[in-house]
């Protein structure tokens, strides 16, 4: 049953009236970074790798964001068309080596990338394909299928290798402005209202909240929302040999799976680095607002619903998914787009089709780049913003939200404050010729120069032991 605000405001007053109150200072760092997602442990190694004592505000009991808890379970958008290249590297490629070590990482290697039928037939299916080609089958790139809670482990231990002081359970509530400079956050946790006290902070929450609650301009966007789930116990050698040699079947069966999912993908499945299990990128609901309570208590009732109903279609029809069962779904709401930053530059749309090549370039994404403008809030001194809420039209949002340019652009926000702390500037006045050559020395691409890169990355090269033992 939909949530029913009306009903429960019947009969009582449209506001009330919060005491004022003194909220105890429980730390204090050079940078504290709102967000423990994707872009903000990008963004929190930047900075204390660089220097800077960083503190890191997270909500849940998890690093990773929507990777690990929305269990966007595959690191994509990574991969330049035009220049045939990696396009993100630095601490998303770090991070995607790292969890291939230990086996909680899938990804096609340098030989395998292209429209060659048997790399189509092995990796089409753990989502390693340029799904911005117009080509059908969509060709085979460098993209990395993962673990969740190998996500969550190595966040974990990358913060704590960097000294990256690390409160979890801290849900912000609003940002403390002197004359216009953000001087830290206050946030709720079940020890009341704690402040944290910073000399700059990156707001790093995916919805602007940090940057909104200080008064930056924004626009207000929305997209769908998505309960994500995993499935396990599922064949998939059978699954994918029934879509290869009965297709006309499968595409009857694919097509009434979607019907009673309510929306999806292409491939509303793929396969994880765990055996038997796989994960579904759906049910994809619109009309939906991801900042309000009612629509996202919503989203989980619907889509409980769908995800229920197409599980038991899988049982009775679908070869492979006989006696597949429901792992989980993923604790936080698949949230694609809500607050949209307003700063120093907005991207366009044109500005991504045109593969424009900013001067002030400090992250890369698939075949575009962010200047360092679009980080930047207008009015504001000592705050930075990366991320899917970064400052960007509505349109150009939808096709730059990706994971690892939000990482990209993470990394650069961290490094970004570290170089202004060191030379005693505010972090709009960053050399950014500096910030992009200490960028490049980390191994990142911050998209400054045009041209393809010099070298492939050892890791799409390589071959792990364990596949040639």
């Amino acid at each position: 049953m939909p949530f029913n605000p009306e009903f429960l405001m019947e009969g009582f007053p449209a506001t009330v009236r919060e005491a004022a109150r003194d909220v105890r200072v429980v730390a204090r760092a050079d940078v504290v970074v709102v967000g423990g997602g994707p872009a903000g442990l990008a963004a929190a190694l930047g900075a204390a790798r660089n220097g800077a004592s960083t503190l890191l505000l997270e909500r849940y009991n998890h690093l990773g964001g929507l990777a690990s808890g929305g269990m966007v379970l595959v690191l994509d958008d990574m991969w330049d068309a035009h220049l045939g290249e990696i396009a993100v590297r630095g601490v998303c490629l770090e991070l995607i080596e790292r969890l291939a070590a230990r086996g909680l990482a899938q990804f096609p290697r340098e030989d395998e990338w292209g429209r060659d039928a048997a790399s189509l037939q092995r990796w089409t299916r753990w989502g390693a394909f340029d799904f911005n080609s117009r080509d059908k089958p969509h060709p085979i790139v460098f993209a990395a299928a993962f673990d969740p809670d190998g996500f969550k482990r190595l966040a974990l231990e990358m913060t704590s290798e960097s000294r990256i002081a690390l409160r979890l359970h801290s849900w912000f509530s609003h940002a403390l402005v002197e004359d216009g400079r953000v001087k830290g956050v206050v946030c709720d946790t079940k020890s009341g209202r704690e402040a944290v006290l910073a000399d700059v902070v990156i707001d790093t929450t995916g919805d602007l909240d940090v940057a909104a609650s200080a008064g930056a301009p924004f626009s207000a966007g929305a997209y769908i929302l998505t309960t994500v789930f995993r499935l396990g116990n599922v064949d998939t050698e059978t699954a994918e040999r029934f879509e290869r040699e009965e297709p006309a079947a499968f595409a009857v069966l694919d097509k009434q799976v979607k019907s009673l999912i309510g929306g999806s993908w292409a491939h509303w499945w793929l396969k994880t680095p765990l055996p038997g299990v796989v994960w579904c990128n759906c049910p994809h609901m619109s009309g939906l607002d991801g900042l309000k309570v009612e629509d996202l208590t919503t989203a989980e009732l619907r889509g409980r619903g769908h995800l229920h109903a197409a599980v038991d279609f899988l049982r009775a029809h679908l070869p492979g998914f006989e006696r597949c069962v429901v792992i989980d779904v993923a604790p936080q709401t698949g949230v694609r787009q809500t607050r949209l930053l307003e700063g120093d530059y907005i991207v366009t749309k044109e500005d991504l089709a045109e593969r424009r090549r900013f001067a002030d370039a400090v992250a890369r994404g698939r075949d575009y780049t962010t200047p360092y403008r679009a980080l930047l809030p207008r009015g504001l001194d000592n705050l930075l913003v990366a991320g899917r809420h970064y400052s960007a039209t509505s349109s150009a949002q939808k096709v730059s939200r990706e994971i690892p340019p939000c990482m990209a652009m993470g990394e650069a926000a961290g490094v970004a404050a570290a170089l202004a702390l060191s030379a005693g500037v505010n972090v709009r006045d960053v050399d950014v010729r500096a910030l992009q050559r200490r960028l490049r020395e980390q191994g990142a691409d911050p998209g400054d120069q045009s041209g393809r890169n010099a070298d492939v990355p050892a890791l799409a090269r390589r071959i792990q032991q364990r596949e040639t033992a």
